[in-house]
C-alpha cells in the first residue's frame, strides 16, 4: 500500500551481499550508477522505518474484522501497493467487503503506533551525511501527499538533511504516483538532470518499476522485500549504509 493511503515501511540493518549489474540493459550506464549526479530515495521503508508498524496494524485490523492476514502476507499482499489494492484482496479471498470507513480507521490506528514508535531507518541519517559530504546531490520521491511525508521527516529527525526544495510527492506531478515514471522524472528534471545519470533505492516492486520507466539504475533494498519481489533493480542491499559501498567520492 501507499503510506499516504494506509501504509508506511520498515527495515531492519543485515549484511549488504549481494550484487548483480545487468549490462545488458541499455537503459543506464556503469558510469551513473557508480558515479551518479543524482540519487533519489523512497521514503517508506527506505529512509523512514514505517513499514512494519504500518503492516503490523492493518494486518491486526484485518483479522479483527474476520478476514485474518499474518504480517507477511500483508507485506506480500500490500507493500508499494495503493490502499484500494487491501479492499481488492479481501474480496479476492474473502468474498467479504470492507467498512466504508476502513482506510480512515486504519488510518488513525496507525498514526497513533507512529506517535509512539516511528524511526528513521538505521543507516538513513549516516547515508544522506555522507552523500552530502561527498558532494553527491540527493532528494527524496514519494507517492505519498506531502502531508504525510513532512510527518515523517520531522518526527524521525531526517527533516534537516531533507528540506522541502528536495522532497517531492505524487502530488507534484497530478497525482500520479508509481510505477509511473512522472514522479522521477519530475524530479530529475527538477534539478535539471538527465535521468539515465540518476541513481534510484527503492523497495518496492512498483517503485522500481518507476525507476525502470524512468531510464535510471535501481538499487534494490531489499531488508524488508525479497530480491525476487525487486525484478529490474540492478543491484540489492539489505542495509541501508550498503550503498556507500558502490558510489565513488563525487564529482
Amino acid at each position: 500500500m501507499d503510506a499516504s493511503a494506509i501504509l508506511p515501511d520498515a527495515t531492519y540493518e543485515i549484511e549488504c551481499r549481494k550484487v548483480r549489474l545487468d549490462t545488458t540493459d541499455e537503459s543506464w550506464h556503469l558510469g551513473a550508477f557508480m558515479n551518479p549526479r543524482l540519487v533519489i530515495f523512497d521514503n517508506d521503508g527506505v529512509l523512514v522505518d514505517s513499514e512494519s508498524i504500518a503492516h503490523r496494524v492493518l494486518s491486526g485490523y484485518l483479522t479483527e474484522l474476520g478476514f485474518p492476514f499474518t504480517l507477511e502476507e500483508s507485506y506480500r499482499h500490500f507493500l508499494g501497493n495503493a490502499a484500494r489494492t487491501v479492499h481488492t484482496v479481501v474480496a479476492d479471498r474473502y468474498g467479504g467487503t470492507l467498512p466504508a470507513d476502513f482506510t480512515a480507521r486504519c488510518n488513525e490506528r496507525v498514526f497513533a503506533a507512529f506517535e509512539l514508535e516511528l524511526r528513521a531507518v538505521q543507516g538513513a541519517s549516516t547515508v544522506l551525511t555522507e552523500l552530502r559530504r561527498r558532494g553527491i546531490p540527493y532528494c527524496l520521491a514519494s507517492s505519498s501527499d506531502h502531508a504525510w511525508i513532512d510527518l515523517t521527516l520531522e518526527r524521525t529527525g531526517l527533516r534537516p538533511l531533507l528540506p522541502p526544495e528536495v522532497v517531492f510527492s505524487a502530488q507534484d506531478v497530478g497525482g500520479v504516483g508509481k510505477p509511473a515514471p512522472d514522479l522521477f522524472l519530475h524530479a530529475a528534471a527538477s534539478f535539471g538532470i538527465d535521468p539515465r545519470d540518476c541513481l534510484v533505492v527503492e523497495d518496492s516492486p512498483n517503485g522500481v518499476s518507476a525507476a525502470r520507466a524512468a531510464g535510471m539504475p535501481v538499487i534494490g533494498y531489499t531488508a524488508l522485500t525479497p530480491e525476487s519481489s525487486l525484478t529490474g533493480a540492478t543491484l540489492f542491499v539489505q542495509r541501508l549504509t550498503g550503498i556507500l559501498d558502490h558510489l565513488v567520492h563525487g564529482h
